[in-house]
């Protein structure tokens, strides 16, 4: 990332590296502590209130490698959520995008953040998540302080109580000392902290350095000030605190980022609070999730106008084929998978089905039909084809994935139909079909949803025949009168095309 605009460097050259002081606070478990959600009764009314910390360039593993004990203490009292991000086209690993997603909650193909100059960002239509809060409720106390300036001079707007870009002699020690000053001597309701010297060291000496391990060492003891400040405070029994911690990107072992790899695609979240259940861990989390959580844990509606690409975290949403993750294998015909890396499975979840009566032979195992998998699975299994485009995708998720099958002998042609369950629906009425889809397109692939009542005859309802972005598509259907249910099957047919992305389906009635 590029330094502060406090500091004027060339882009992308690292700001000195400056001494830390190495406090360990063992006792930050028991400071991880309160965290709710809109409609969840908070204990004598306490007061909501969010920290984020934002770790610039941290890699979750290298944490759990570091000598790290106040984010091994947050970890074991709350939830982790290992994540990932895009990749070109729709934007670099970069720090200006990955911090916009993180605190707009959308992602660059809304908030057009695509390099670190923030050139065409969309702010008005997608503000940061402390002017949301100020917006919905100017009475809130809002604070953001950060190492990179660019955050608090561009991507938080003005509308914030204070902003303040550190300046570049006092690094991530100047900014761990702003905040732990607020939290002691203010009463903020929002605050978001970033700090930098992971990053830095990442470029300098790589991912799998001594040295970057120094650097999550020193964040750690600055996570440890920050958090014991919240604790430290007079008010702090009849307040409600929802910790976050996360990164905008990781970094390779060599150092640096902005390309497809999965390791600079790497984020993550630390989560704690009451409703998050001590040393869990998920995998449905995104980045855009980190705005969404804070702004419900205030209180602030989420408003479907405002476009959120995030969901609190604190309210998971279960979905079929997450049920999945403990079903999956490792690699069989696929060579630039790690060999110990599970991520595939034909079986589906129960209730669902896979038609395959019509799939040709042979081809790549893991694609022959319809196949459950993961992004870290399924897009090393050929980086840069916009795979690491499949955004809206959480967890396990369905793919028909023809441009990979046949890259091992092959006979006839892809098609294969994956069937869902029987909904509920009522006669005569009006229902909702909602999923996740991701879809790109090369002649004469097609991909078609088709509904049937009852066991009835399918009936075509939407048809894909060109490329559509990862999206939540919704289909009005009208009912038949007497229907009780209703079936949905997604059919994929093609040949050495490309691939379709199914996940999450519901249906509704409206």
């Amino acid at each position: 990332m590029p330094v502060r605009t406090s500091a004027p460097l060339p882009p992308e050259e690292p700001v000195p590296h400056l001494s830390r002081r190495s406090l360990i606070l063992s006792a930050v478990a028991a400071a991880a502590t309160a965290g709710s959600f809109t409609g969840v009764a908070r204990a004598a009314a306490r007061t909501p209130k969010v920290l984020v910390i934002g770790l610039d360039g941290a890699l979750l593993s290298r944490i759990k490698d570091a000598d790290a004990p106040n984010l091994d203490a947050l970890m074991a009292a709350g939830l982790t959520a290992p994540s990932s991000i895009y990749a070109n086209p729709l934007a670099p690993t970069l720090s200006g995008p990955g911090w916009s997603t993180i605190i707009t909650g959308v992602w660059p193909d809304k908030h057009n953040v695509k390099d670190n100059a923030f050139t065409g960002a969309r702010f008005t239509q997608y503000p940061d998540f402390l002017t949301r809060a100020e917006t919905a409720n100017p009475a809130l106390s809002t604070y953001a302080v950060a190492s990179w300036a660019p955050l608090t001079d561009t991507v938080f707007s003005a509308k914030v109580d204070t902003r303040v870009s550190t300046p570049g002699a006092e690094y991530d020690t100047g900014t761990t000392s702003r905040a732990v000053a607020r939290l002691r001597d203010g009463n903020p309701d929002a605050v978001f902290v970033h700090l930098d010297n992971i990053d830095h060291a990442g470029h300098t000496y790589g991912a799998a350095s001594r040295q970057y391990l120094d650097a999550i060492h020193g964040a750690d003891a600055q996570v440890g000030q920050i958090v014991a400040a919240v604790r430290a405070r007079p008010s702090y029994a009849a307040e409600d605190w929802l910790i976050m911690v996360t990164a905008d990107h990781g970094h390779t072992d060599a150092g640096g980022h902005g390309g497809s790899t999965l390791q600079e695609r790497q984020t993550f979240l630390i989560a704690t609070g009451p409703t998050l259940a001590p040393g869990s861990v998920r995998h449905d989390v995104k980045m855009p999730d980190v705005a969404a959580s804070a702004l419900a844990h205030l209180g602030i509606p989420l408003d479907p106008a405002w476009g959120l690409d995030g969901r609190p975290v604190q309210q998971p949403a279960p979905d079929d084929f997450d049920a999945l993750r403990g079903s999956l294998a490792t690699r069989v015909d696929e060579t630039g998978i790690p060999a110990a890396l599970v991520g595939f499975t034909h079986t589906p979840p129960p209730g669902w089905s896979v038609d395959n009566s019509a799939m040709g032979g042979g081809g790549v195992t893991e694609w022959r039909g319809w196949s459950f998998t993961t992004d870290e699975f399924w897009t090393q299994a050929q980086r840069d084809q916009n795979r690491e485009s499949n955004i809206r995708a959480r967890g396990v998720f369905a793919v028909a994935d023809g441009d990979e099958w046949t890259d091992k002998s092959y006979t006839g042609t892809f098609d294969s139909t994956l069937v869902s369950p029987a909904y509920p629906v009522t006669g005569g009425g009006t229902a909702v079909l909602t999923y996740t889809t991701y879809y790109r397109h090369e002649s004469p692939q097609k991909g078609e949803v088709l509904v049937s009542y009852d066991g009835g005859a399918p009936v075509t309802v939407r048809t894909y025949t060109a490329d559509v972005p990862s999206r939540t598509e919704t289909v009005t259907l009208q009912v038949p009168a007497g229907a009780t249910s209703a079936r949905v099957r997604f059919r994929y047919t093609g040949g050495n095309n490309w691939y379709w992305v199914i996940d999450g389906v519901r249906i509704g009635m409206s």
